[in-house]
């Protein structure tokens, strides 16, 4: 009997779980976009820019000489910070650009040698709807990064 109420039951509990976690991409992408123009609204002198994948960008530094491509290997020192000013992470790495996290690849580009850039990333542009580390799923990344070098 005990078999029984457990293949009866068992499918019950698993469906009931899963239409719970139902993932809806384009309500993320809003709540995210609105998270980060309350973000930028707060400082009026960050001024950011929207590039087509909904990162948010802003140039600190420029930094001289040619702009890294999307093959390229980058040198750079970073901090990342939850929306709520919680640092994640902070470091320096020497990677393929292509071996980043997506908000990365479309940001950097815009940096030269030397330079330093903030990037507010929306989470399907980070990490998406996956706990990674500390940093919880489905959240708004905050990246200041100085370009070191490039090759």
């Amino acid at each position: 009997m005990k078999k029984f109420l457990l293949f009866v039951f068992a499918p019950l509990v698993i469906l009931a779980s899963c239409s719970k976690d139902k993932f809806d991409a384009a309500k993320q992408a809003a709540a995210d976009d609105a998270a980060i123009k309350t973000y930028i609204g707060t400082d009026t002198a960050f001024h950011a820019t929207a590039d087509g994948s909904g990162v948010y960008y802003k140039i600190v530094t420029q930094g001289t000489g040619a702009k890294p491509t999307a093959t390229s290997t980058v040198k750079v020192t970073y901090t990342g910070k939850l929306l709520n000013g919680t640092t994640f992470d902070s470091g320096t790495i020497n990677q393929s650009l292509q071996g980043l996290i997506p908000g990365w690849q479309s940001g950097l580009p815009y940096l030269k040698t030397g330079g330093r850039i903030i990037l507010v990333i929306p989470s399907r542009e980070g990490y998406g709807n996956t706990t990674a580390g500390s940093i919880p799923k489905n959240s708004v990344l905050v990246f200041t990064i100085d370009l070191l070098s490039f090759s």
